[in-house]
């Protein structure tokens, strides 16, 4: 289930482009807290710590205790983050806060097991994937890390759809019908093309051989 990860921060006191740099100047990167009908509250966090969560993968559906030092705790979502555009460094983040009990709308990949095993997929089909993350309803405290779609059974041209998820932990999809998560497509076949015989040239008509030699 739901991951909760602590970071520790420190409260900014200026909004703006100008403060924001001046955040990065000091090898800090900035953020914001936003949500639950409150004041926005600013941050600066250490690169590190956001970098190692987005290593990690899976972040958008982790549960982050923010710290700050005055000894306040807030629970959040990290909702996006800005890069650089050469460096990849992350330049700003967006925090939401949540409540306890609150029903939040997050993104949650999806694994496919037994794909070694897959009918489909060991007859030559190719599993395609539309949805790689499912955008769900969920309580803020039973976010899961992952949906699992089973693939045991799965033959070609089979489609895999939000129903065959293993276990939804009572969250509810965003989009309001039994939608596709991936097929398994046939295998494509590349059909070898035979070059045609080169034609041979027209043997001369009769009576026509070489030319006469001219009169002297």
């Amino acid at each position: 289930m739901v991951q909760t990860v602590r970071i520790e921060a420190e409260a900014r006191e200026r909004a703006g482009k100008g403060a924001a740099r001046a955040t990065r100047r000091e090898g800090l990167v900035p953020a914001v807290i936003y949500g639950a009908k409150q004041e926005a509250t600013l941050i600066a966090l250490d690169p590190r710590d956001i970098m190692k969560e987005l290593h990690k993968g899976g972040w958008q559906s982790h549960l982050y205790e923010v710290a700050l030092k005055d000894g306040t705790t807030v629970s959040t979502l990290m909702r996006d983050v800005q890069f650089h555009p050469v460096t990849d460094r992350p330049l700003h983040v967006d925090f939401q806060r949540v409540a306890p009990g609150a029903r939040i709308r997050v993104k949650v990949p999806v694994h496919f097991l037994h794909e070694d095993i897959c009918p489909g997929l060991k007859a030559g089909g190719v599993l395609n994937v539309v949805r790689r993350e499912l955008e769900v309803l969920a309580a803020v405290d039973a976010v899961p890390d992952a949906f699992e779609i089973d693939l045991a059974e799965a033959g070609i041209g089979d489609s895999l759809r939000w129903s065959a998820v293993r276990d939804n932990f009572g969250t509810k999809a965003v989009i309001e019908r039994d939608f596709v998560v991936a097929t398994v497509a046939p295998p494509t076949v590349v059909e070898e093309v035979v070059a045609a015989p080169a034609a041979a040239a027209p043997a001369p008509a009769k009576g026509k051989g070489k030319a006469a030699a001219p009169k002297k």
